[in-house]
């Protein structure tokens, strides 16, 4: 189905920065966000026909609600996407609209990079299509204002279609998601719904109810500084022990030699000097015994280097970020029976995979409300060469109004 308000609401979600920031100890972390909830949002979702809507500051959530009207239709269903966008450039951004893709090259503005089918294969499923990339310069930040214009499009459409049977629908739109503290301090108690999806996947008929588990690891390395010209047993170099404690794990378990349902350990930082070092990791794994023998694996690195060092010069701090959410999900799978089923009456395949990252629904669904993931449409998030199938989009509202009218 063609959706008229779905393209231009998108344009205009995209067009506004509203990068998080995991430097930020304000929730939301920057101004943005909420100037976008309360100055864009809020408004449209009181004229399209939601009720309650209302900005809770304690969590920087945005919450309406789209009243049943059909007594029969007991079930209560929430939709949720995230507000922020990842940590990429995203001020000026200046999408552009590809109608009918041909195939080949997308030359990105003037920026001198290039959407290659050779270098993105995936571009291959949409010849014909009409496709929404960056100018190069920027991210698009579909991920996940494609999710919050699908939502709103298919609340604008039930509220204006009453004919269409629906029970109460929440909806739900967060912060901070992409620095993984978006849902810290969502409030089950206000959102009250039986179930609900995070609309924040990527292509065509991704379903999702399985993530990693996660959690953070901080290592400081504590050295002692001298002339090098007379360092022998004296010097302690903290960025050698840095190498050192990275090289004693497993070089195969990295993010860039993993697929499906292998976890790994992820260096993202690395600073300092032979006095002083950090580096900075991401454990992530699927499985409860595999998780919890990864954080174990580096707390015995740590322990045999300060051993033989005789003193505590290798100091971790771990912290679970996340938890696998097919926990929760897998003890009653009606939020995956239901999605599935109307995928498949609309044609589309449902792609049941891990994710292998995770999204608010996983801390969500620990909170009591199993929160699966649905597609919102996004390829290649998180940079300038992202880009969205308005298609793909118009099926995801499509997948929207099927679930709550089932």
């Amino acid at each position: 189905m063609s959706y008229d308000s779905l393209l231009e609401r998108f344009l205009t979600y995209v067009k506004i920065n509203t990068r998080s920031n995991p430097e930020s100890n304000t929730t939301p972390t920057t101004q943005s966000q909420v100037d976008f909830a309360l100055n864009i949002l809020k408004p449209e979702m009181e004229k399209i026909g939601l009720k309650d809507v209302h900005y809770l500051v304690d969590n920087g959530y945005l919450i309406g609600t789209l009243p049943a009207n059909d007594t029969s239709h007991t079930r209560k269903i929430g939709f949720i996407s995230h507000m922020d966008t990842a940590d990429f450039n995203a001020e000026g951004i200046n999408p552009q609209i590809i109608e009918n893709y041909a195939g080949g090259e997308i030359k990105l503005g003037q920026s001198g990079f290039s959407l290659l089918p050779e270098e993105f294969p995936n571009l291959n499923h949409y010849h014909g299509q009409t496709l929404i990339t960056t100018d190069g310069t920027t991210l698009l930040g579909s991920d996940d204002k494609s999710g919050i214009a699908e939502i709103m499009t298919a609340m604008e459409y039930l509220a204006s279609h009453p004919e269409i049977k629906h029970g109460e629908i929440r909806v739900g739109f967060g912060p901070d998601e992409e620095i993984g503290i978006g849902a810290d301090k969502f409030d089950v108690a206000d959102f009250d719904v039986d179930f609900a999806y995070t609309v924040d996947g990527g292509p065509l008929g991704e379903l999702q109810y399985e993530t990693f588990s996660a959690a953070a690891l901080d290592v400081d390395f504590i050295g002692r500084n001298v002339h090098p010209g007379t360092a022998k047993n004296q010097m302690v170099n903290a960025l050698q022990l840095a190498v050192d404690f990275h090289n004693q794990l497993p070089e195969a378990d990295r993010p860039e030699k993993t697929d499906g349902y292998q976890g790994f350990y992820h260096l993202h930082g690395m600073s300092g000097s032979v006095e002083k070092a950090s580096s900075s990791y991401i454990i992530r794994d699927f499985e409860d015994s595999s998780f919890e023998n990864r954080k174990a694996f580096v707390k015995k690195i740590a322990d045999k280097m300060n051993e033989d060092l005789g003193s505590q010069r290798v100091v971790i701090s771990l912290k679970d970020q996340y938890y696998n959410m097919k926990k929760v999900i897998e003890k009653d799978m009606t939020p995956i029976t239901l999605a599935k089923q109307v995928m498949e009456d609309l044609d589309i395949k449902p792609v049941i995979e891990p994710i292998r990252g995770g999204t608010d629904g996983s801390k969500i669904s620990f909170m009591g409300i199993p929160t699966p993931n649905l597609f919102a449409g996004g390829e290649n998030m998180h940079g300038r060469f992202e880009f969205v199938s308005l298609q793909t989009m118009e099926k995801a509202v499509d997948v929207i109004i099927g679930i709550v009218k089932s």
